[in-house]
């Protein structure tokens, strides 16, 4: 296949490991680029310490300009903003206007369970950007209080529910829905909109589960999911847990969407400073997003698809980093190689 359009890709490396993780996600999109004639164009930007250090914020607007200018945004990870105190992506999310947060789970190691399941996470509400009111905390002796408000309306619920609907038509026509409905105010209204948005899709059928319960069926019963819709507190915790079963945090790749279709694709961990430059980082996640990339902003399925298989080649192999307790252990870069070749090698 060979294509004439050029896609743009804002590459941003971030901070920690995030810088490492990066350039084995661009070697397997090299690779499926001189495989089927696919035009990147990449435009590597700074955020986070180096943007810091180099313009003196952590997100420059210049930085902004560009990403909204490309087709789409590759992340490796960020930090916490010393200029505001909070996770740096919370920040970009916010100003892209991104509400839908894709996290597939899907059995990549071996093993007796097989599952693929994919969670829907509202990204742009919730307890995380509701009021806060922060404790001046002096010691046991004055009783304070800490508050975190959350707040969902009917319109922020419907159009999540729309696009978990929507997916599950592609799939295999199930959506369960995530709530705390027994206890929380939210949840009741999330339950009662998710089941009026059902009706606009007769061919999907849909269930309700409690937060607790679904934890559980996670670990219990994975295959039993098709979409998984949670609010964005709910599914923060769920696709973490989730990793539990994929084998490692470092295998979970994500994507973020806006109303215009504009996406981020990052992988699930974070800068991980404790790790980072030691050569030992998991980069499966961050090209697993490239594959998300691929698959729902360029619509190139033959190239998403061929890198998903190769690294699946390569784990089967026993090969991986160390936080997958493989048969064979290796690093960052020679894992990264390891999926190029492969790329190269399938006919």
């Amino acid at each position: 296949m060979n294509t004439n359009k050029i896609y743009t890709i804002a590459v941003i490396p971030g901070d920690g490991i995030g810088k490492e993780v990066m350039p084995e996600a661009l070697k397997t999109l090299r690779a499926v680029s001189d495989k089927f004639g696919y035009n990147f164009a990449y435009n590597e930007l700074l955020v986070g310490k180096d943007a810091y250090e180099k313009h003196g914020e952590y997100l420059p607007q210049s930085v902004i300009a560009e990403c909204k200018s490309s087709d789409a945004i590759l992340l490796g990870a960020t930090g916490v903003s010393v200029e505001t105190g909070r996770e740096l992506i919370l920040t970009i999310r916010e100003e892209f206007k991104f509400f839908s947060n894709l996290r597939p789970v899907v059995s990549l190691m071996k093993g007796d369970q097989q599952f693929d399941f994919l969670i829907v996470r509202e990204l742009a509400g919730g307890i995380y950007f509701g009021k806060r009111e922060e404790a001046d905390y002096r010691g046991l002796s004055e009783n304070v209080f800490a508050k975190d408000g959350c707040a969902y309306s009917v319109s922020e619920i419907t159009r999540i529910a729309r696009v978990a609907f929507s997916l599950a038509q592609k799939r295999r026509k199930h959506v369960t829905s995530v709530d705390k409905a027994n206890v929380l105010a939210t949840s009741r209204l999330w339950r009662k909109v998710v089941d009026d948005v059902a009706k606009e899709f007769q061919d999907v059928s849909h269930a309700h589960m409690f937060i607790d319960n679904a934890a559980m069926q996670i670990i219990k019963n994975p295959a039993q999911f098709d979409v998984l819709l949670t609010d964005n507190l709910f599914g923060d915790i769920l696709s973490d847990e989730a990793a539990g079963i994929v084998g490692s945090l470092g295998l979970m790749p994500s994507s973020s969407m806006n109303e215009f279709g504009f996406a981020l694709y990052e992988p699930v961990h974070g800068s991980a400073p404790d790790i980072a430059g030691k050569g030992v980082a998991n980069p499966i996640g961050m090209i697993l997003s490239s594959v998300m990339m691929l698959r729902h902003s360029f619509n190139l399925e033959a190239g998403a698809s061929l890198i998903e298989e190769s690294a699946r080649s390569v784990i089967m192999d026993g090969y991986g980093t160390l936080d997958m307790m493989p048969a064979k252990i290796v690093g960052t870069e020679e894992i990264g190689d390891m999926i190029a070749q492969k790329i190269f090698n399938i006919s």
